[in-house]
């Protein structure tokens, strides 16, 4: 800490500075002056962090320098005065605590006296620096926390939580320049996604995508006239503010014209497409969350009309038409699956599509269609006693939530998938099944080689028809079964005889109780008897 000493008497000047330990206590004395005058131009040049002052100076006294100190913005509250007086009155001390003096010192005062007066002057300075320190950390943290909790309000309010006056005492609290007379337009913007894009790809670049369209948005539509963020289903959130003096025609056509422009951007500048719903016009503050829903099922037209598209909302006229079954198409497209055609199912598919999905003409038909279709896909996979996730893997959020779905494109690609799906993983269970079932024969052959083993009896045993296992063991190991069990018997008969084993032990290890017919296969087999073998 840096002192400033101001004191007329030169000679209890110079001890002051030096008969008290200062430099002992973390003192720097850094300055002396004989009257106000000179302090005030000191103080200037060195900055001080605390003044000692006597009272009685000449051309400046001590308390005209403490309101001077104090009138000078750049000292402010952060440098400690201490006044020295021989003045035992009490005015004199009630002016000097007027002008910000933290300790008023009667003369003559003990060396101790001040030292513990400037020691505490440096505590409440220090104690002071920190309260700032920690505010202004806090004011910094608030600041790079302010987009966050503008965010969470911003999604609060949508959802309707807050009343209009606590709508404004937010505002103002999360410095949003809104009032009560000021109206307010609603837009959200959602990525598109592409038909062949798959749900793997778009959950690892959905977060970076959205916050690049939200970043574009924000240069584009700076606040106060619209306030950006992300709702709480992923899109961007437009709020456009409208002063009560501004035409409510003209800003709608600056909304739209606005949308449109991001679109554009994102288009030429993050090579991406999106597609945005706006509400039907102006409304209050309060009038919030149904602004937000209209835009929101706006959006979900999208999934009619199409991608790149900005949706206007208006209020559904139409009665809504439900899906009509159609019978002889599901069951072809149930055969399809159930034979893992996958080329006759995506037909039957292709012709379902046409009668349910293409006819719709709102989101809210076109959701209707494809949960009639996605429950086709369910009925097939539960018949098979399987589960969704591990039929259709990354797709299978989608049964979840059609409306993930953005387009009828996006549907069609999605049930393509699934058929694909269904195909690729029965004829991996039928794989697992039939290799399994080979496991069993090859062990049968194995541990029977000493019998007649025939196809009849290991397909009773097995519990299937014969032709089954003749046509299955074929396929999967390239040979007939009776080839299979012959060369096994060969190989183990040729073993034996190696050896050291007589003809009759081989014949007997592998099935056969005929010698000389043991010997005549062998002999076909091999091209050589059984004798020509040598151990």
């Amino acid at each position: 800490m840096n002192l400033i000493i101001v004191e007329d008497e030169i000679r209890l000047r110079q001890g002051l500075a030096n008969n008290i330990p200062w430099e002992e206590h973390g003192i720097e004395v850094v300055g002396l002056a004989a009257n106000g005058v000179e302090a005030l131009r000191l103080a200037e040049r060195k900055r001080p962090d605390i003044m000692l002052i006597d009272v009685q100076m000449p051309e400046m006294d001590g308390l005209t320098l403490a309101r001077k100190l104090r009138e000078r913005p750049e000292y402010g509250s952060m440098l400690k005065l201490i006044i020295l007086s021989g003045h035992d009155n009490f005015g004199y001390a009630q002016d000097a605590m007027a002008q910000g003096v933290s300790q008023y010192l009667l003369k003559p005062a003990a060396e101790d006296e001040i030292l513990a007066a400037v020691l505490e002057a440096a505590r409440q300075l220090r104690a002071e620096m920190e309260r700032w320190r920690e505010q202004s950390e806090l004011k910094v943290k608030w600041q790079e926390h302010l987009p966050h909790l503008q965010s969470g309000f911003f999604q609060q309010w949508t959802a309707g939580v807050y009343e209009t006056e606590e709508v404004l005492n937010k505002c103002r609290e999360y410095q949003i320049g809104l009032s009560e007379r000021d109206r307010i337009a609603v837009a959200l913007v959602d990525v598109d996604s592409s038909p062949q894009e798959e749900v793997r790809f778009k959950a690892e670049n959905a977060p970076m995508r959205h916050f690049s369209l939200q970043c574009l948005a924000k240069e584009l539509l700076p606040a106060p006239s619209c306030w950006v963020c992300p709702d709480r289903h992923g899109y961007t959130l437009l709020v456009f503010t409208l002063p009560p003096e501004d035409n409510e025609d003209d800003f709608a056509l600056r909304v739209q014209a606005s949308v449109m422009q991001l679109l554009s951007r994102a288009r030429e500048t993050l090579d991406l497409t999106a597609s945005a719903g706006i509400c039907s016009g102006a409304g209050s503050v309060g009038e919030m969350s149904e602004l937000y829903a209209q835009a929101f099922r706006a959006l979900q037209e999208r999934i009619v009309y199409g991608h790149d598209i900005v949706i206007p909302y208006r209020e559904q006229e139409r009665k809504q038409q439900g899906v009509r079954s159609q019978p002889a198409l599901e069951k072809a497209l149930e055969i399809a699956l159930e034979l893992a055609d996958e080329t006759k199912a995506l037909e039957a598919l292709q012709d379902l599509c046409d009668k349910s999905l293409e006819p719709a003409e709102s989101a809210e038909e076109v959701h209707e269609a494809v949960l009639y279709l996605s429950s086709l896909f369910i009925r097939m996979i539960q018949k098979q006693g399987w589960m969704i996730k591990d039929v259709a893997g990354d797709d299978t959020a989608f049964f979840g939530n059609v409306r993930l779905l953005t387009s009828k494109e996006h549907t069609r690609a999605w049930l393509a998938r699934n058929v694909a799906h269904i195909c690729a993983y029965l004829q991996r269970q039928r794989r697992l099944t039939s290799n399994g079932l080979i496991r069993s024969i090859l062990a049968i052959v194995d541990q029977e080689i000493d019998r007649d083993i025939t196809l009849h009896t290991v397909a009773d045993r097995l519990f299937v028809n014969s032709s089954y296992v003749s046509r299955l063991f074929k396929q999967e190991t390239g040979v007939s079964f009776s080839a299979y069990v012959l060369e096994r018997k060969m190989e183990r008969a040729k073993a034996v005889l190696q050896e050291g084993g007589k003809v009759y032990d081989a014949a007997r290890l592998v099935g056969y109780r005929d010698v000389s017919y043991f010997t005549k296969v062998f002999r076909k087999y091999w091209g050589i008897t059984p004798g020509g073998i040598k151990a």
